[in-house]
């Protein structure tokens, strides 16, 4: 596992970069809990404008506000992660950057020339990204790369983000050929839901990989016999990622109104008589589905284990020295996750609204990165130091280049 040479600016811009993918995030949460991820019917262009140019006396109204800020703040965070990639892979990263950048220009208007109507957005998206690559390919600044694990990381956040900004664009034209709302169209959303968050997770990563707090060889005592209780735990919060995506899409997020029981039962009944009952005692509610209540009731029981076990890594963490990464960042992830639960309790009691779901989306998120970063920390802790098992304790064994170190 190797160690990046501390560079403060990178770091930094890195970490601005993080930020600016979690205010992304928090953006997609507020547009689909409103509801109006299609205020803006057409892509890449905004009622036919160039996105940057839409007249902002057209962003009065409430949804068109939401869905284009939503827009422009994704095409910048693109663009942020482009000129990371060229600073973190350094001068060497301008002939890949160059071919890309190129391919995605003959891309582009390959599909603008020669395919259907459906696909000439992807095909102005192409064109436009790949100038921004080719742009970026053109700065002639000699900077040496960062590590090969943090060029690595930038390359895998520089593609996500592209297929991400593809997979946003096609959802509204998938809306346009009238198969949102079929299950591939569901499934379609999901997928650039939970990729989003993923992508969080990756761009947190590499900042914290590009920091000078990132010291594998320095961690040479964890609690863990290995990363089995951070990797469950972290399977939890993501399958309650998932879970959440799949009741946001499936409108299951209102579909009990109460807690701890539900319709004043441990599992609701979901015979069609029952469920028409639930529907009448709920007002502007039409209908209710056996689906809705099941995914509803799974997420419920998930939260509740995913907490189980993120407070049970933090007990465990806390025979760690103080301002070791293992004690830190489980303490980060039970807090993260206990408000997490709070605010899922509180968007049910108070009828899902629009700004507790939204943090309830950013905080899960966050949750998540600091998750995974918890496995990623554990795991590069153990390679750096070395581990034999005696009577069942793990007792670090330094490498040779660790005690040269």
């Amino acid at each position: 596992m190797d160690t990046p040479t501390p560079n403060r600016p990178l770091s930094a811009f890195a970490a601005f970069v993080a930020t600016a993918t979690l205010g992304l995030v928090c953006m997609g949460g507020l547009v689909t809990s409103k509801g109006v991820g299609m205020a803006v019917p057409d892509w890449p262009t905004s009622f036919g404008y160039n996105m940057f140019a839409l007249p902002i006396s057209t962003w009065r109204t409430g949804g068109i506000f939401d869905e284009h800020t939503h827009r422009i703040w994704a095409s910048t965070v693109g663009l942020l992660v482009v000129m990371l990639v060229r600073w973190v892979g350094g001068f060497a990263a301008r002939k890949p950057l160059a071919l890309v950048g190129t391919a995605e220009l003959l891309a582009g208007l390959g599909l603008l020339l020669g395919a259907g109507a459906g696909w000439k957005g992807e095909g102005h998206f192409l064109i436009g990204i790949g100038g921004v690559v080719l742009a970026a390919a053109a700065i002639p600044w000699r900077n040496a790369p960062a590590s090969p694990t943090s060029v690595r990381m930038a390359w895998l956040a520089f593609w996500v983000v592209q297929v991400q900004g593809s997979l946003g664009g096609l959802r509204v034209v998938l809306d346009q050929w009238t198969v949102a709302g079929t299950t591939g169209g569901i499934l379609f959303g999901m997928t650039h839901g939970c990729l989003g968050q993923l992508f969080l997770a990756l761009v947190v990563a590499l900042a914290v990989h590009l920091s000078p707090w990132w010291r594998p060889a320095d961690w040479r005592r964890l609690a863990f016999p290995g990363p089995g209780l951070p990797a469950f735990a972290a399977s939890l919060v993501f399958g309650q990622l998932l879970l959440g995506l799949l009741m946001r899409h499936q409108h299951a997020g209102l579909a009990i109104p109460d807690l701890p029981l539900a319709y004043g039962q441990l599992w609701p009944a979901t015979d069609p008589e029952s469920l028409a009952r639930y529907a009448s005692r709920r007002e502007g509610i039409e209908s209710i589905t056996a689906f809705q209540i099941q995914i509803h009731m799974l997420h419920r029981v998930n939260a509740v284990l995913a907490l189980g076990a993120v407070i049970s890594l933090f007990a465990r963490s806390r025979s760690l020295p103080v301002g070791h990464p293992l004690r830190t960042l489980p303490l980060l992830w039970a807090l993260l996750t206990t408000t997490q639960f709070v605010l899922g309790v509180l968007t049910v009691l108070f009828d899902k609204p629009a700004d507790v779901a939204t943090v309830h989306v950013a905080i899960g998120s966050l949750s998540l990165s600091v998750g995974l970063l918890t496995v990623w920390i554990t795991g590069a802790g153990r390679s750096a130091a070395g581990y034999r098992r005696t009577e069942g304790t793990v007792i670090p064994q330094m490498t040779s280049a660790a005690r040269v170190g």
